[in-house]
């Protein structure tokens, strides 16, 4: 769809504002300045997800260094990326990041797809990263729709629709103002304005290019939109954790690839729900930490209760995994519930030990 009137202005004042204002971040090509390397769009996009800028920065510097290429990213073994990948979260992001970097190697000679089409037909690369890599880093017109972008069409176009039954009308509206050309900076246009002005809690509307087009501007309350629905109530689990403890180190599994924290390593530990006390992996004399350890998920929050013990030199848990450093294991690429359980027992320890 062509843009015209109050879209072709949007459009024109938005990139103005962008080619004097855009945020320098390290994937980004400057302003109106060739497409940026594919493979940095698409490894910054799907870091991205879900995830602050900031807290992606240094993941993003530290796996470029280290997997320069979607070539050496595709030849990395999963524990290796996995491990990386602690602390980012959302750790299917992690795993589908491996398997479409393999299969741009294997099938695409090393080259990704240049349409949105052929980019979407990777494994793990939705509609939105499709879209992202075909506008930023091929030029090409794509409708690219973040949370950003979504919040600034709302307001624009004042849709009262609530979320999620809103995302196919701001989808339409954002295509109706995208322009053929710079598509890729428009796109970033609208995530910085998004990121930087027209947040989510007192929108600076003042500063604003597009005020003279919002139509929300227009209303009492901008920050209203996008209208959100009632949100419910996110329920609660608990489950319990071991840290078995022999010789200076401890005992770590590899969960389950498919599930939440697939392919991590981890404590041990039981399902999380409402079940009574589990048995222990190993029969030992156990020491419960006061104080759960608590995490929140998408879709619930965890009471995580971490218990732990010293085992003799001929003790080993019947399920796999591999004693682990204690020493090291910073290293070990714990994702942060477990970190955090780890960090609750080193502290137990230190101040038993000074008592």
């Amino acid at each position: 769809m062509r843009v015209e009137g109050r879209a072709t202005k949007i459009a024109s004042d938005l990139l103005a504002h962008y080619d004097v204002h855009a945020r320098r971040l390290p994937w980004r090509a400057p302003p109106g300045s060739n497409a940026a390397d594919p493979y940095r769009v698409w490894l910054s996009e799907v870091m991205l997800q879900q995830t602050t800028v900031a807290a992606v920065g240094p993941y993003y510097a530290k796996f470029l260094a280290r997997w320069p290429t979607v070539a050496d990213l595709a030849a990395s073994a999963d524990a290796d990326l996995m491990a990386a990948w602690a602390g980012l979260g959302y750790y299917a992001r992690a795993r589908n990041l491996l398997a479409c970097a393999r299969a741009v190697a294997q099938d695409h000679g090393g080259v990704f797809p240049d349409t949105e089409d052929g980019l979407r037909a990777l494994p793990g690369v939705g509609a939105y990263t499709a879209a992202a890599v075909a506008a930023i880093a091929f030029g090409q017109r794509a409708v690219v729709v973040d949370a950003n972008v979504e919040r600034v069409v709302a307001r624009l176009f004042a849709i009262a629709t609530p979320l999620p039954a809103a995302r196919p009308v701001i989808r339409a509206a954002a295509d109706s103002i995208t322009p053929d050309a710079r598509a890729g900076d428009f796109a970033q246009a609208m995530m910085d304005l998004g990121a930087t002005i027209c947040t989510s809690r007192n929108p600076a509307c003042g500063i604003c290019p597009l005020r003279q087009d919002c139509a929300a501007v227009l209303t009492a309350d901008p920050a209203a939109y996008p209208v959100k629905a009632a949100k419910k109530a996110r329920p609660h689990r608990t489950g319990h954790g071991w840290w078995i403890e022999r010789d200076g180190h401890v005992w770590l599994v590899r969960r389950p690839d498919k599930g939440l924290l697939g392919g991590m390593r981890a404590l041990p530990s039981s399902d999380w729900g409402d079940a009574p006390d589990p048995t222990p992996p190993v029969a030992a004399r156990w020491t419960t930490i006061e104080t759960d350890v608590a995490h929140v998920f998408t879709h619930f929050s965890l009471a995580l209760r971490v218990h732990h013990a010293h085992v003799g030199p001929d003790v080993t848990p019947e399920d796999e995994g591999e004693w682990w450093p204690i020493d090291r294991i910073g290293e070990a690429g714990l994702p942060t519930l477990f970190a955090r359980a780890a960090d609750a027992v080193r502290k137990e320890r230190q101040a038993d030990a000074r008592n």
